[in-house]
């Protein structure tokens, strides 16, 4: 594995004033953005969250012991976000048994990605005792990662990754599993296929949308950018996005989704036209949640090993704080995908 360049810590003794005089704003400003007091204007806010994470600033946060010196709580932080989403309950619990069964306790943040101060008011939360961090949100272009890279603690990205940060992760093979998926709908038959990605500012989604594109062009077949639509992991934007493609006056055959959410919100967004599935429409997903499996859906997915990642990111935590010396570069742990054929797809 090719070692790539750390990153260095914040800079000692920043301020409040320090930012505000970096930010060309007044020091009470920099107060009410931390606070999240809407009288601050969004680029305001996040031109002194920038200017903070540069100077190494976090509001009432003491730097950390030196990692010899650091008392341990035996506290685990994972940061996840929508946890009406049933993908994440499906990663959590895991990880929540693995890290009991070694002795540590698993506190939970939420990272509220939809609200402009959602991951400033997280790190604030992070301020807590904990021996290391374990986050399943990262985005390609979050400041999360480096802000935790900043506070010296021990971090493994789950199911996500940052391009150039050195830390421990755990993935599946998502470039694979979209060509999977394709490969899959084009064996039965499928040519006018509509794509429902995920967001592309997502490690996740833009592996998989390279692995889809790969599985057309591999195959000889054009993928229509005309019927590529992206989105949230949400269930409103697989309704949204399907209805869209499906109402077209040559609307397509099957739908690939980013994700199994998206791939329920899909299927009700087929049965809303008056459609049946697979009958009119095939619908294939991404994860393979237990949901996917019940009755109701028979979703036909590309499976990632959930619960085997999230326990294998828990003992990567775990040796990482506890043998921080020992251990050098990030390492990585690539899960393989395969694909689960259920009732949602079916031969044209």
């Amino acid at each position: 594995m090719t070692e790539i360049e750390r990153r260095r810590g914040p800079a000692r003794g920043a301020t409040s004033s320090t930012v505000a005089q970096a930010a060309g704003v007044a020091q009470s400003t920099v107060s009410r953005a931390f606070r999240g007091d809407p009288r601050v204007r969004e680029d305001t806010r996040r031109l002194i969250f920038e200017t903070a994470e540069r100077l190494g600033y976090h509001p009432s946060w003491t730097p950390p012991a030196p990692a010899q010196a650091r008392p341990r709580t035996r506290s685990i932080g994972v940061v996840a976000s929508d946890l009406t989403n049933p993908f994440f309950p499906a990663l959590l619990n895991p990880v929540h048994d693995e890290l009991q069964l070694m002795g540590y306790r698993f506190v939970l943040f939420a990272e509220r990605t939809d609200l402009p101060t959602g991951q400033e008011a997280l790190l604030s939360l992070l301020n807590q005792a904990i021996d290391g961090v374990l986050v399943t949100t990262a985005t390609l272009d979050s400041h999360l990662g480096a802000a935790l890279a900043g506070r010296d603690l021990p971090i493994v990205l789950l199911n996500r990754y940052i391009d150039g940060m050195d830390v421990d992760r755990v993935t599946a093979d998502n470039h694979h599993g979209g060509r999977t998926a394709v490969k899959h709908l084009l064996d039965l038959g499928h040519r006018r296929i509509g794509v429902v990605r995920g967001p592309a500012n997502t490690s996740t989604s833009r592996d998989r949308h390279a692995g889809v594109t790969e599985g057309f062009a591999e195959a000889g077949v054009a993928l229509d950018e005309r019927l590529v639509r992206e989105g949230p992991f949400s269930h409103q934007s697989g309704y949204q996005n399907a209805r869209e493609l499906l109402r077209l006056p040559d609307p397509p055959t099957a739908l690939l989704c980013g994700n199994d959410v998206i791939a329920f919100g899909a299927i009700d967004a087929a049965k809303s036209l008056g459609l049946d599935v697979p009958g009119d429409v095939s619908v294939l997903g991404f994860d393979d949640v237990p949901m996917a499996s019940w009755e109701v859906f028979q979703l036909t997915t590309v499976r990632q090993p959930l619960a085997e990642m999230a326990r294998a990111a828990a003992r990567l935590l775990v040796e990482r704080i506890e043998h921080e010396g020992d251990i050098g570069a990030g390492r990585e742990r690539l899960f393989a995908t395969s694909l689960v054929q259920r009732s949602t797809t079916r031969r044209l």
